[in-house]
């Protein structure tokens, strides 16, 4: 059952408010239709007899932010891997892609929502094709979503013009539905699979709906040099000639900057979606995130698609991200781990540029999760911020709630099918491999 009551209180709790200060309190939060009203160490008071939730042995974080993905992948988890980025788009992620049907959509979106609900994940960013599917797996769950309909500009003039106008109908139709819980962005999928003309198309888009824009952007070597053979410049100069950072603009990848190119980034506020996980596995590289959170630059967290990662855990980016810094760079303090929970939640949200959702504190969206740390690897009680980033895991989440719903308890998803979808998605991948 969903908890339908406006207004109940969690008790005995320890909360992750990540003020510098006091990173972590014990006692109770107070929670009113869908945001949290009150947060703190002693009880508030209260005129009326309340629904209470004993959070004892559970510590509440902020629900986790994915920044970036393409979540209808999840059907071609561990169809290709270990492959050199291009080869793996061109030879196998590409031709599969191309057979998929909205249903094929659907429930690998759903796969996804499914894997992220109950790995504590409450709000994630999607780029693909097919998304008023996805966009229904989004209403149905209870998930807050950032959803935009990709497009490469490989095609005919007529073919552009033709996804143009699906993404800016998309983008109309579906900004601020499913109570508000979803909204949405313009992307064109990045600078070598379109053409400058056609970037500035979606520019103006951008402007005429008020939307930011979202791309991929330098996420190899081979990317960088083939944008300077076939335009002069190198990404960073040539996205902000075209005027995308003329609109709010996350970039996810960002892994080959110069120095020159942060400071550009920095200028125009322009976000980067950081995916550890899929760039080591596709040897794309390492981003220079401690140089560009110096630099003033948002930096949040993404998985990028379940096909390039393989799994959409959000614990396993945080922790990656404030390892792979501290060797790279020979400095231990590169990200510390409250940098690297900040950068999984209250960063994602300003990634998105979402108001009202990141962090445990009265105001916000009750968007929120609970762990469960009586486990002998969360033990004994030390740090625990230390151990959310570097001992937990998605498999570790107890509960969550969305906009003031609970929609995991104890593990089971409460809003969604588990059993059909894990059969569907099945179905549907070998559906695809019929029609190779």
């Amino acid at each position: 059952m969903l908890i339908t009551t406006n207004k109940w209180l969690i008790k005995n709790g320890t909360f992750a408010v990540l003020t510098e200060d006091k990173p972590v309190i014990r006692g109770y939060m107070l929670i009113e239709n869908d945001r949290i009203t009150y947060i703190g160490e002693e009880r508030p008071k209260l005129d009326e007899q309340i629904t209470e939730f004993d959070g004892k042995g559970l510590f509440f974080l902020p629900g986790l932010i994915n920044t970036h993905g393409h979540v209808a992948m999840s059907l071609l988890r561990g169809y290709g891997d270990d492959l050199a980025l291009q080869v793996w788009l061109q030879e196998k992620m590409w031709p599969m892609e191309a057979k998929f049907t909205g249903e094929d959509v659907y429930w690998g979106s759903a796969l996804s929502v499914l894997e992220m609900l109950k790995g504590g994940t409450t709000t994630f960013l999607d780029m693909y094709d097919h998304m008023n599917q996805v966009a229904k797996v989004v209403e149905q769950s209870g998930m807050r979503a950032v959803l935009t309909r990709g497009v490469i500009g490989l095609c005919s003039p007529d073919v552009q013009k033709q996804k143009l106008d699906e993404a800016t109908a998309f983008a109309k139709d579906w900004n601020g539905k499913a109570d508000g819980r979803i909204t949405t962005m313009i992307s064109p999928h990045a600078p070598y699979t379109c053409p400058p003309d056609y970037i500035e198309k979606f520019v103006q888009v951008a402007h005429d709906l008020n939307l930011p824009i979202h791309t991929h952007m330098s996420e190899t070597k081979a990317e960088v040099e083939q944008n300077v053979k076939d335009y002069g410049l190198r990404p960073v100069a040539h996205l902000q000639k075209l005027g995308v950072f003329s609109r709010p603009t996350l970039v996810a990848h960002a892994v080959h900057l110069t120095d020159e190119e942060i400071e550009i980034l920095a200028a125009n506020g322009v976000a980067v979606s950081h995916n550890p996980g899929s760039n080591l596995k596709l040897a794309s590289g390492i981003a220079r995130v401690p140089e560009l959170l110096k630099a003033g630059v948002t930096v949040s967290l993404g998985t990028d698609g379940p096909a390039s990662n393989n799994n959409l855990d959000m614990f396993e980016e945080m922790r990656l991200a404030a390892l792979i810094h501290k060797g790279a760079t020979g400095d231990p303090l590169a990200i510390p781990a409250m940098e690297a929970l900040r950068m999984g939640t209250e960063y994602g949200a300003k990634s998105l540029f979402l108001e009202g959702v990141g962090s445990l504190s009265a105001g916000m969206k009750a968007d929120f999760i609970a762990i469960n740390m009586d486990q002998p690897h969360l033990l004994p009680h030390t740090d625990f911020i230390s151990h959310a980033v570097y001992s937990a895991s998605s498999k570790d989440v107890e509960h969550v709630w969305v906009d003031g719903k609970q929609v995991i308890k104890h593990g089971e998803c409460l809003t969604l099918d588990e059993e059909r979808i894990r059969r569907e998605a099945q179905a549907a991948f070998e559906g695809l491999l019929a029609r190779s």
